[in-house]
C-alpha cells in the first residue's frame, strides 16, 4: 500500500473542493451576505491547506495508482467529503452541532436529499448555492470528474470510475476512461443548463433555477423552499423537472451511445424499457389510487402522482404532495419503489433496475432446475449473457444491503422511533432518497434523530453511494496486510 501516492490524490480531491467551495462567493456578494462570504472563505481555506498538505507529503510519487490504493482513495474521499463540505454549514451558523453539517453535507454529496434544517428557505443564498451543488458534484461523481482530468491515474482510473458510475454494468462506454469521464460530464452539464433554462424561462430566478437543476440532474432533491418544488405551484415546473428526473434515472451510457449515433442501443436496451415500464404502470396505480381520496381531479391525480413515483423511482425526492397522508396502497408502493432505483450508470440511487432483472431471471432458473437438475440455464438480459460471476456479485450485493437495512432498522427502532419511522429512514439514506415516511415523511426533516443514529444515517448514505462493498472491504484486516 503506498501511502504517499493515497495521499497525494486525496490532497488535490480536497483542494478542488476548496474551489468548488468558493462558488458560493458571488452569489453571497450579489445578495449582501457578507458572513457568509467568510464563511466560505474561512472554509476553503481550511480545506485547501490541508489539502495542499497531504499533496505535499505525496507530491514526490508520480506512480500508477493499482486497486488496492483506488479503493482506499474512494472511501477515505467519500468520509472526508462530509467533513470538509460540513464546514460552511458551522461557519455560516446552520448548524452548532457537527453531527448535523456532516449529515447535511454527506446528504448533499450522496444525493440523498434528507435533511435536518429546520428552515430552509431561512439560509442564505450562498450556502443554498453549495448544498445544491455538493449534490451535482456527487450526482455524476466528482471522483468521475477527477478522473476526467486527472488522466495519469493508470489501472486505478478504471476502478476509480467504476466505483464511481452506479451499477454492476456499464455497457458501450468508451475504452479510454478518461475520454469516457469527460463526455459523460459534458452531457450532465448539457442536461443541467438545458434544465435550468427552461425553469428560468418560466419565471424562477437564476439562483432557484440552477439550484433546482442541480438538484435535479443529481437526483438528490435539495430544494431553497421550505415546502420543495410543490412552493411554486405550478404544473409547468412539476412537469418539466419529471421529465428531467427521467432523463437523469437513464443509463447515461446510452445517451453517450446516442451521441456516436447509435440508436439502436437505447431500443434495444431492456432495463431501459423496464424502467420505463415500472414508472408508467405506478403512476397509472397511483393515479388511480388517490383520485377522490386525495385529490378532486384525475388531472391533479395524475401530476402528483407521476412527480411523487419519478421522485422516488429516481431517488430524487423533491416534494410537490405529502404522500405520508395517500392511500395506504400508494404509500406501500412507493416504500418498495425507494428499494428499486433507476438504471445502472444513472445518478439515481437504489438497487437498480437492472440486479432486480438479473435477479429475478436467477430465481427464475433455479425453480427450473427442481424439476430437471441437469439443465444448464444461463442468465440473459436481452441479447446479454450475464457471467456468474456478476450474478453472484448481484445476489451478494442484496444479501448485504438487506443486511445492513435490517440492523440499522433495529438501532433506529431500539432509539425509540416507530416502526415506520425506524425503517423508513434507513431505506430513504441507505437507497439515497431522501424523505421517508411517518415522522421522517415528505413534509418532515430527520432533525429530531439523535446525534448517534443521525451518525449512523450518515453511514449508511455512503454506503449506498459507494454500494457496499468499496466500504466493507476497508473494514477487512487482510486488505490492509497487503
Amino acid at each position: 500500500m503506498n501511502y504517499q501516492r493515497i495521499s497525494r490524490l486525496i490532497g488535490i480531491l480536497l483542494v478542488v473542493l476548496a474551489g468548488c467551495m468558493l462558488t458560493s462567493v458571488p452569489w453571497s456578494w450579489y445578495y449582501n451576505e457578507p458572513s457568509t462570504i467568510w464563511a466560505f472563505v474561512y472554509s476553503a481555506g481550511i480545506t485547501a491547506a490541508i489539502g495542499g498538505g497531504a499533496w505535499w507529503y505525496g507530491h514526490h510519487d508520480k506512480g500508477t495508482i493499482f486497486r488496492a490504493e483506488a479503493i482506499v482513495v474512494v472511501g477515505l474521499s467519500w468520509l472526508l467529503l462530509g467533513v470538509f463540505g460540513g464546514l460552511p454549514y458551522m461557519f455560516d451558523g446552520a448548524f452548532t452541532n457537527p453531527a448535523d453539517a456532516y449529515f447535511e453535507a454527506i446528504s448533499g454529496f450522496t444525493t440523498t436529499g434528507s435533511t435536518v434544517l429546520t428552515d430552509i428557505a431561512g439560509q442564505s443564498y450562498g450556502l443554498h448555492w453549495w448544498r445544491t451543488l455538493t449534490h451535482w458534484l456527487g450526482g455524476m461523481g466528482i471522483i468521475v470528474l477527477f478522473v476526467a482530468i486527472f488522466p495519469q491515474l493508470g489501472v486505478g482510473g478504471k476502478f476509480l470510475f467504476k466505483s464511481e458510475v452506479p451499477g454492476p454494468i456499464t455497457e458501450g462506454l468508451k475504452p479510454k476512461i478518461k475520454s469516457t469521464a469527460s463526455m459523460l460530464w459534458w452531457i450532465y452539464v448539457g442536461f443541467t443548463v438545458t434544465e435550468a433554462l427552461i425553469l428560468k424561462g418560466w419565471g424562477m430566478t437564476w439562483h432557484d433555477a440552477f439550484t433546482h437543476s442541480f438538484a435535479t440532474m443529481a437526483t438528490g432533491g435539495f430544494s431553497t423552499k421550505n415546502g420543495s418544488v410543490g412552493e411554486f405551484d405550478s404544473a409547468f415546473v412539476d412537469y418539466t423537472i419529471t421529465l428531467f428526473m427521467i432523463f437523469a434515472g437513464i443509463n447515461f451510457g446510452l445517451y453517450y451511445e446516442l451521441f456516436r449515433g447509435k440508436a439502436k442501443s437505447l431500443l434495444r436496451d431492456r432495463e431501459f424499457w423496464t424502467y420505463l415500464g415500472l414508472v408508467g404502470v405506478a403512476t397509472l396505480m397511483v393515479t388511480i389510487n388517490i383520485y377522490d381520496a386525495v385529490h378532486d381531479t384525475i388531472a391533479d391525480s395524475f401530476r402528483y402522482a407521476i412527480f411523487q413515483v419519478v421522485g422516488v423511482v429516481t431517488t430524487t425526492g423533491f416534494g410537490t404532495d405529502n404522500f405520508d397522508v395517500y392511500p395506504p396502497l400508494s404509500r406501500l408502493l412507493l416504500v418498495l419503489l425507494m428499494f428499486v432505483g433507476g438504471m445502472a450508470g444513472s445518478t439515481a440511487g437504489g438497487m437498480k433496475i437492472i440486479r432486480f432483472m438479473v435477479v429475478v431471471k436467477a430465481i427464475y432458473g433455479e425453480v427450473y432446475k427442481t424439476f430437471r437438475p441437469q439443465s444448464v440455464m444461463a442468465v440473459r438480459v436481452g441479447r446479454s449473457v450475464i457471467p456468474q460471476r456478476t450474478v453472484m456479485a448481484i445476489l451478494g450485493f442484496f444479501a448485504v444491503g438487506m443486511l445492513v437495512f435490517g440492523l440499522s432498522s433495529l438501532y433506529m427502532a431500539a432509539m425509540g422511533l416507530d416502526i415506520v419511522t425506524a425503517t423508513t429512514s434507513v431505506a430513504a439514506t441507505l437507497f439515497n432518497i431522501g424523505p421517508g415516511l411517518a415522522r421522517v415523511g415528505s413534509v418532515e426533516n430527520f432533525a429530531f434523530i439523535r446525534t448517534d443514529g443521525k451518525i449512523l444515517l450518515s453511514l449508511c448514505m455512503i454506503f449506498g453511494r459507494l454500494e457496499f462493498m468499496t466500504l466493507l472491504v476497508l473494514l477487512l484486516p487482510e486488505f490492509w496486510k497487503r
